[in-house]
């Protein structure tokens, strides 16, 4: 496979003219638009995407290795399906509604001001991880593992402590009602 090395690409659409199929190192995307375009078995390592559209993009395979996704619109992407060797991406300022991350282990992961409406975490590990000022309306977590992670300033999050794994978890008031919703309690 062809190997791209800090090359930077901006305002591009492959949604017109497709990506070449190679591993890309160290790359930088600004403003290009990826919308509904099939990426499987690409390579991105260390490689930073900003302000780039990812909506419904086919992922079978691909390496995301220590990738930084800024202001990105990632829409429903079923992550679960990348290559988990050395998987590892951080989220900031990005919406990632109807995305799933089902089964995956993403220790540490950060997730800093995203949507993640209808976000599938199904069965995922997510231990240490941080989900600073995120919105998790309708988020899934099942059979979850989020020790440790940092849930204080997230909203709207519905979590079961009896089928999720959450010891030492960090949470605030008020949002940890969220902990309560499987009670269909009233709480005043």
């Amino acid at each position: 496979m062809q190997i791209t090395d800090s090359v930077d690409y901006t305002n591009e659409d492959f949604t017109i003219g497709d990506l070449p199929k190679a591993e890309y190192d160290n790359c930088n995307f600004t403003g290009c638009d990826f919308s509904e375009c099939n990426l499987s078995e690409f390579v991105f390592t260390e490689c930073s995407f900003t302000d780039c559209n990812f909506s419904m993009v086919t992922a079978n395979k691909t390496a995301f290795r220590d990738v930084l996704f800024f202001q990105c619109k990632l829409l429903g992407i079923d992550f679960s399906k990348c290559d988990t060797f050395l998987l590892g991406f951080t989220f900031n300022d990005c919406t990632l509604d109807l995305a799933s991350f089902y089964e995956l282990t993403l220790k540490s992961i950060q997730f800093i001001n995203c949507s993640l409406r209808e976000v599938d975490f199904t069965e995922a590990t997510l231990t240490n991880s941080l989900f600073k000022e995120c919105n998790l309306a309708q988020a899934v977590f099942s059979y979850t593992n989020i020790e440790k992670a940092d849930f204080r300033t997230a909203i709207n999050y519905s979590i079961n402590p009896e089928i999720n794994r959450i010891k030492k978890a960090k949470f605030s008031l008020p949002a940890v009602t969220g902990l309560l919703d499987k009670y269909d309690i009233v709480i005043k």
